[in-house]
């Protein structure tokens, strides 16, 4: 394997089609484009400012390295690669990739990161100003995560998030086959659209949440004062514990509320077979 350590680089293409090579204390200089076209890479404690570093690459592993601002869209059209002990202050990371592992790294700047892309794997990592965060993702396993930003994992499929905070408005909508374990998801309008969301042990905050959801299924979640006008259209299986602000409208299924719903609005816009029961413990 090629070891490159110590230098710098910058312009368009320095790196053109690198293959099997190590690359330690390496600094990428603005520029485009560097190491397109590569394979079998590894980088460690190096810099990235310039722009579509990783793109049609097949296998790299990047530790400990930071992307600039200037670095965005580094990473796009690839395959197998991982990201350790990295900080990403560029947006608009990972587009059309598959096999993504992310791991114990900062994203500052997450704006439209992770589109369009399967087999990804996040562990102990935190993306702030992540508006757009994983539109069209499938297969992903989340364990630790925390996310600020807006309108996060819509029409995402086969979802697995365990242990994370989430604060984002407008979070799953038209999303198929997701699972969330023991996590907070607060934000407005949470899940419309959605099918086979199932959320396990969860605290949901914000407005109108989980609303025209098919297949909707809730395990001792607990709901924030602020929880209003839930289940509206949806079919649902919930067992909820603590409070529940109102609830308007669910279509079909069943509600254990496991202490007092507030306001309980079934009115003439219901729609058709307008059974689920509700039932306060």
């Amino acid at each position: 394997m090629q070891h490159i350590k110590d230098k710098e680089f910058g312009g368009e293409r320095p790196l053109y089609t690198l293959h099997d090579a190590r690359l330690e204390n390496v600094t990428i200089h603005l520029g485009e484009s560097s190491i397109k076209e590569s394979g079998n890479i590894e980088a460690e404690r190096c810099t990235f400012e310039g722009k579509y570093v990783f793109w049609e690459c097949r296998g790299f592993r990047v530790k400990e390295c930071l992307f600039r601002e200037s670095a965005r869209s580094s990473l796009w059209y690839s395959e197998d690669g991982s990201l350790t002990d990295c900080r990403v202050e560029a947006p608009k990371m990972f587009r059309r990739m598959k096999g993504i592992h992310i791991e114990r790294c900062q994203f500052p700047l997450a704006q439209e990161t992770l589109w369009d892309c399967s087999d990804i794997v996040i562990r102990d990592t935190r993306m702030d100003h992540a508006d757009y965060l994983a539109m069209h993702v499938e297969n992903v396993d989340i364990d630790h995560f925390h996310l600020e930003g807006n309108y996060s994992f819509q029409y995402a499929r086969n979802v697995v998030i365990r242990n994370s905070l989430l604060n984002s408005k407008d979070s799953f909508w038209e999303c198929e086959n997701v699972t969330v374990y023991d996590s907070e998801i607060n934000g407005e309008y949470l899940g419309w659209y959605s099918k086979n969301l199932r959320l396990v042990r969860c605290h949901i905050t914000g407005e109108q949440p989980l609303c025209y959801c098919e297949n909707l299924v809730m395990e001792d979640c607990t709901m924030g004062d602020d929880a209003n006008l839930a289940f509206e259209y949806s079919t649902i299986k919930a067992t909820l514990r603590g409070n529940v602000h109102s609830i308007k409208n669910p279509t079909s299924g069943s509600i254990v509320v496991d202490g007092h719903v507030g306001e309980i609005i079934i009115d003439e816009n219901r729609k058709a077979p307008a059974d689920c029961t509700i039932e306060e413990k």
